[in-house]
């Protein structure tokens, strides 16, 4: 009896840990394009930004009423789980507050109100600490709309980053290998122990690769050379489109029509993965939003219904595919999943965007709910990629984990 109780214990501590982990919430469909931007850069759904700096987050309400939104942020563990700061230890002033700036579109046929939050503002004057953050939006009846991770780093140290293709035989075609090497210094006390790191492809954290220890150390140099802990799948140079003028055809796009709003219907798509490599140079999953002959496109960008088709055999035994890209945080959603036509043997799907220039693909989501990112696509070792590396550190009985380092490299130059 004692053994069982606890084992069951220990089932449900085991769970209360894991639903502890904080996953982002996606939005409902009338909220489009949320984006951050920094002072230096845009950094579209993934912000990784320095202590101090200024960002901002901003995105669109498909509707015409200006609904009110409200945002909060929290503190995060390197394993996103809630840390135990209060909020008076990471964030100077106050949050909870209503998103003061926002505007009306001029001049479009969908309506919208572009949302601006600015970090710091009045309310909200500074984030103190480094660390994972969560901010999310809510409505004024306090119910969640959406919430976006950002990491916040400290210029301590920087990953030394090299990209080079498997070193296993078996994977040498389509796997690339990260190597890191972190220079400590007289700071970082027992680094074997309080260093972590996080490795992230193309802005995206549904795939990135944590939890992984230094292999060796050479004086006082961290080395990460792994064969396979470090690998990523090559994948292929995403597919793009552009839609800066919506009443003419430009890059991916077949024809347009306009009804309500305007359609954009792409040329139909098929599987890459038996073709051979081919460099087309990308923006690595991302999008960027632009308008033709307009001044200011936070406004006065229009919204295009953008129409996805793919040729490709019908998928059974629950297999599913989907329009995937930064352009939704790479989401597996409801209007991404594509359906299939048997009589033209097509998959179809369509949905609105803002007018820019995207990057998607297609990955197929097998039964068990596993991401097939090359399946359609196909895996190359010589393909582009961005690579993002972080440090994580909490100093022996610290309380909470900072990030005191970030680099980033292109896997243009890969060697062997």
């Amino acid at each position: 009896m004692h053994c069982k109780f606890s084992l069951l214990f220990g089932v449900f501590f085991f769970s209360l840990s894991l639903q502890s982990q904080v996953e982002e919430v996606n939005p409902p469909d009338y909220i489009k394009s949320i984006t951050f931007k920094s002072t230096s850069s845009d950094l579209g759904e993934l912000p990784i930004i320095k202590l101090g700096e200024t960002f901002y987050l901003e995105f669109d309400a498909l509707v015409s009423n200006e609904p009110d939104f409200y945002y909060k942020i929290k503190h995060y563990n390197y394993d996103w789980t809630e840390s135990v700061l209060v909020r008076t230890e990471f964030l100077l002033g106050v949050d909870n507050f209503r998103i003061q700036d926002y505007r009306n579109s001029f001049n479009t046929f969908q309506l919208y109100s572009h949302y601006r939050l600015s970090i710091p503002n009045a309310q909200t004057r500074a984030l103190t600490v480094s660390g994972n953050y969560l901010i999310s939006v809510f409505d004024r009846d306090d119910e969640l709309v959406f919430s976006r991770k950002l990491m916040v780093y400290e210029d301590i140290v920087t990953p030394g980053i090299s990209i080079k293709r498997s070193r296993d035989v078996q994977t040498i075609d389509y796997m690339q290998t990260v190597d890191i090497e972190i220079s400590t210094n007289a700071q970082i006390n027992n680094p074997l122990q309080t260093i972590k790191t996080l490795i992230i492809q193309n802005r995206n954290l549904n795939t990135a690769i944590s939890d992984i220890k230094p292999q060796y150390t050479i004086g006082n140099k961290l080395i990460y050379r792994y064969v396979n802990e470090t690998a990523f799948p090559g994948g292929n140079e995403y597919l793009f489109f552009e839609t800066k003028d919506v009443r003419a055809a430009s890059m991916g796009v077949q024809y347009i029509k306009l009804e309500d709003i305007y359609h954009s219907y792409l040329f139909t798509n098929r599987s890459r993965a038996e073709l051979p490599y081919t460099y087309n140079p990308d923006i690595n999953g991302q999008f960027k939003i632009t308008a033709i002959d307009r001044e200011d496109v936070s406004v006065e960008a229009d919204y295009v219904e953008v129409h996805f088709s793919l040729n490709y055999p019908e998928l059974l035994n629950g297999e599913t595919i989907y329009v995937y890209g930064n352009y939704n945080n790479y989401a597996l959603d409801d209007y991404n999943r594509m359906d299939y036509y048997p009589e033209g043997r097509i998959y179809k799907t369509h949905f609105k965007l803002k007018q820019g220039f995207y990057n998607y693909k297609y990955v197929v989501v097998n039964a068990d709910g596993t991401l097939d990112e090359g399946r359609i696509s196909g895996n190359f070792w010589q393909t582009e990629n961005n690579y993002k590396v972080l440090v994580y550190y909490r100093d022996l009985g610290a309380r909470y984990d900072k990030i005191i380092g970030f680099n980033e490299v292109s896997s243009i130059n890969i060697t062997n």
